[in-house]
């Protein structure tokens, strides 16, 4: 049962939120709730602990892949218009788009790529400039985009997908992403500080990604947005989080905003609400996704939302909508894991009495099993990983960062697994404050040919 209203939130978030910014040394962070209509609003720590400049409840940071919802949105919009059919081919609308899979080409949908299921390789970061252009000549270079799985079998996280929504979306409106953006969103939600570049974000005070420097601290980053190119999937767009929950608060709404405006037709604000595909056993997502959002199932009903990650920033959206209730923060280093289980997840309870589920972690007896057949390498764009038999442990599995990752500081990781349930194991060793799951794909009698942990990475050896 809810044990805070209205008033006993914000008497929460004045006398504790700071302090557990602090306590997880987080240097910047800043919170908005909706609650009975009104959002209220938290702020504490620096935007970067090289400048000391305070962050306050107008500060903006990135929100990463919640971008995805604002993507989502666009082209539920396409729908609403009468454009876009989700499961005709996206090369009915889009003819220039050309991946290496012929059949893949012709058959992948809009609801493939909606709900990640489209079956390609999907961590893609080319950078194709600062231009207009940016997302058109990213779509056209990936004529050899490697399909790893046919549409529709299962879930993989898959950020190209939204980039090529977004020239969707650019072609079937005639103007660049960023500029039907701010027309069929941010103006009629009358959203003040939603940047979708760094050229906007520059007029407002700015939060600066923070990484793990050599002495295990927080150190400001010194590359504050990811590729133009890939901005449909999450690379730059920053905002309050008033701002994000004044968006979470139209899908709220019925597709409607605080005026009356009508963005989103109730059905598709509905749609997509409901579940697509039900996801396997993995760390740090939902039990199943539906068009754009993350579903997570509790005891006392469903949470949608979504997370985001750019370069030393990371932002948290969790909504429970038979309530009117939501939740953001937006943060720029530290332990985002653990602030999010002080702040976001006791304040959805405290709230609504809705408990999220426990992330999970290494069973205390873990069961002996064949582990032969996961053994091996496996490869794709953004990490090497070996699998190999552990001592003591079931496996051991190195995971070694390259390209973007590599580039942005991402430190290789060596999970000790063990057995967590089916061809699932679980890390010993938390990383970032989580034990990972990772989950073996493949016929029962022979050799994995894939390795989960959101993405599926293929065997390469």
């Amino acid at each position: 049962m809810p044990t805070l209203d209205n008033a006993g939130a914000a008497r929460w978030i004045e006398r504790h939120f700071a302090a557990l910014v602090a306590e997880h040394d987080v240097p910047g962070a800043s919170l908005a709730v909706l609650v009975d209509g009104d959002i209220l609003r938290g702020s504490a720590g620096v935007t970067s602990v090289n400048t000391g400049v305070a962050v306050d409840p107008e500060t903006v940071f990135q929100i990463g892949s919640i971008t995805k919802i604002w993507t989502t949105t666009l082209v539920m919009q396409l729908v609403d218009d009468g454009l876009l059919d989700l499961d005709r081919p996206v090369r009915d609308y889009l003819p220039e788009l050309v991946i290496a899979d012929p059949d893949a080409t012709e058959t992948i949908t809009t609801r493939h790529l909606l709900t990640h299921t489209a079956g390609f390789e999907g961590d893609i970061f080319t950078d194709t400039g600062r231009g207009e252009d940016a997302v058109q000549r990213y779509v056209a270079t990936l004529a050899d985009l490697p399909q790893l799985f046919a549409p529709g079998m299962t879930f993989s996280y898959n950020n190209t997908g939204f980039v090529i929504l977004g020239r969707l979306v650019e072609v079937l409106r005639g103007r660049p992403y960023d500029a039907v953006l701010t027309e069929r969103i941010v103006r009629p939600l009358a959203l003040p500080r939603v940047c979708p570049s760094p050229y906007e974000a520059i007029l407002h005070r700015a939060a600066v990604g923070h990484v793990t420097g050599e002495d295990d601290r927080p150190t400001p980053t010194t590359t504050w947005a990811l590729a133009r190119s890939n901005a449909p999937a999450g690379a730059m767009l920053a905002m309050t989080p008033s701002d994000l929950l004044g968006f979470a608060r139209m899908h709220l709404d019925g597709g409607r905003a605080v005026d009356g405006t009508r963005l989103l037709s109730t059905a598709a604000v509905t749609a997509m609400q409901q579940r697509q595909v039900d996801l396997p056993v993995l760390s740090g997502m939902g039990s199943a996704w539906g068009l754009g959002w993350e579903l997570i199932d509790t005891a006392q009903g469903t949470v949608i939302g979504h997370d985001g990650g750019t370069i030393g920033q990371a932002a948290f959206l969790r909504i429970v909508p038979e309530q009117g209730v939501a939740v953001a923060l937006l943060t720029n280093g530290g332990d985002v894991l653990g602030l999010f289980d002080d702040v976001v997840a006791r304040l959805l309870t405290d709230l609504t009495g809705v408990v999220l589920p426990a992330p999970p972690t290494p069973p205390d007896h873990p069961e002996a099993v064949d582990v032969d057949r996961f053994v091996g390498h496996y490869a794709d764009t953004i990490f090497d990983i070996t699998v190999a038999e552990g001592d003591g442990e079931a496996l051991v599995l190195d995971r070694e960062p390259k390209d973007i990752l590599a580039e942005i500081g991402e430190r290789p990781v060596r999970y000790r697994l063990v057995h967590l349930t089916g061809d699932s194991f679980i890390a010993l060793n938390p990383v970032h404050g989580m034990h990972q799951v990772f989950t073996f794909l493949g016929a029962a009698d022979e050799r994995a040919q894939y390795v989960h942990y959101g993405r599926v990475v293929a065997r390469a050896d």
